[in-house]
C-alpha cells in the first residue's frame, strides 16, 4: 500500500502541512483551506464502514462492504468535484489511490481508516485560528 503501519501518521502530517502552505501559482496567495466540516464529512463516511469492518474476523471483506467502499470512493469524487478545497485534500492525501489499494482486505481498510483519522487530527492541530492567527508548526 501507499501507506503502511509505519508511515501513515507521517504521510498524514505531510499532506496537511502541504495543504496549509499551498499557494496559487498565478497569484501567489495561499489557497482556501478545507474546512473542519468538509474533512470530518469524509471521515464520517469512512467511520460508518469501519464500524462494520472492525467486527469481522476474516481478512477478506464481504461483497456488501466492498460495494460500500466503492460508493465511498464515488462520494469522495463527488465532494472533490464540489469544492476545490476538498479536491486538493483528496489529491494531496492520495485518498482515491489508497481506497483502491484496500482491495477487499480488512487490514487495508483499517489502515486507511487510521490514515483518515490522522488527517483529521493534523488538520485540527495545524489550524491557524486555533493558535491566535499564528501557524503552529513543530
Amino acid at each position: 500500500m501507499t501507506i503502511t503501519e509505519e508511515n501513515f501518521v507521517e504521510r498524514a502530517e505531510k499532506a496537511i502541512k502541504e495543504l496549509i502552505e499551498m499557494k496559487n501559482p498565478k497569484t501567489g496567495h495561499v489557497e482556501p483551506r478545507v474546512t473542519t466540516s468538509q474533512i470530518r464529512n469524509l471521515l464520517a463516511m469512512s467511520a460508518d464502514i469501519y464500524n462494520d469492518v472492525i467486527l469481522l474476523r476474516e481478512d477478506r471483506l464481504p461483497e456488501s462492504i466492498c460495494g460500500r467502499i466503492q460508493y465511498l470512493k464515488v462520494r469522495m469524487i463527488y465532494e472533490a468535484g464540489r469544492t476545490s478545497e476538498v479536491r486538493r485534500l483528496v489529491e494531496n492525501a492520495n485518498l482515491l489511490k489508497i481506497v483502491d489499494e484496500i482491495q477487499g482486505r480488512r487490514k487495508n481498510y483499517l489502515l486507511y481508516s487510521r490514515y483518515m483519522e490522522a488527517l483529521v487530527a493534523y488538520h485540527r492541530y495545524y489550524r491557524e485560528e486555533d493558535w491566535g492567527g499564528q501557524k503552529h508548526v513543530c
